[in-house]
């Protein structure tokens, strides 16, 4: 396989007509990408059924009364009960923290849900339950497809707080009117 350029620290974009519904309307960041496949989290699909404060609860975290309100999100279909913070860079867990591109981290160990749970912490996080994952040329195939599109990521997608407006939001960060885009692919 020739050398692929990482997309890692991109945003992925859901084409209109995504043939796979657990992906329609998605923006996906991608956390990871190489020739072994790639590994992104959806920032656009709040998980409404879990709160963080709940959620802390159940793996017996204590809240301090400074505790933040981290949004909860679905991050993808594989291991769903498994989860992972992106987050601001101006928190990194000894080891465990993941520089993906640009400012923003990645951790998936308990330590930083302490740390927001205490009023610390990275600035900005999300939390996300699974993950989106591809095979080796897998995600290539699909860009080839026009399944995705493929655009910078910006902060104030991927933290804040209009998950509806995010996929438009992504749309128009790369100078693409939402309204223009044809729900069929095509190749020139």
């Amino acid at each position: 396989m020739d050398r692929i350029e990482t997309l890692c620290g991109k945003l992925l974009i859901a084409m209109p007509d995504m043939g796979d519904p657990r992906f329609a309307g998605c923006v996906i960041y991608l956390c990871a990408h190489s020739e072994d496949g790639a590994m992104g989290l959806i920032v656009n699909r709040p998980k409404p059924d879990v709160g963080f404060p709940a959620l802390l609860d159940q793996m017996k975290i204590r809240r301090s009364p400074a505790c933040r309100d981290v949004g909860v999100y679905v991050g993808g279909p594989v291991e769903r009960a498994r989860g992972f913070v992106l987050h601001s860079l101006d928190y990194e867990s000894d080891g465990n923290t993941m520089d993906v591109a640009d400012g923003i981290g990645m951790t998936a160990t308990r330590d930083v849900l302490e740390a927001l749970a205490q009023g610390s912490g990275p600035t900005s996080s999300l939390l996300a339950l699974g993950y989106a994952g591809w095979g080796p040329g897998q995600l290539e195939a699909e860009l080839a497809d026009n399944g995705w599109l493929t655009g910078p990521a910006d902060a104030a997608i991927l933290f804040g707080p209009d998950a509806p407006g995010k996929w438009a939001a992504a749309l128009r960060l790369m100078g693409v009117a939402p309204q223009m885009l044809s729900g069929h692919g095509g190749r020139a």
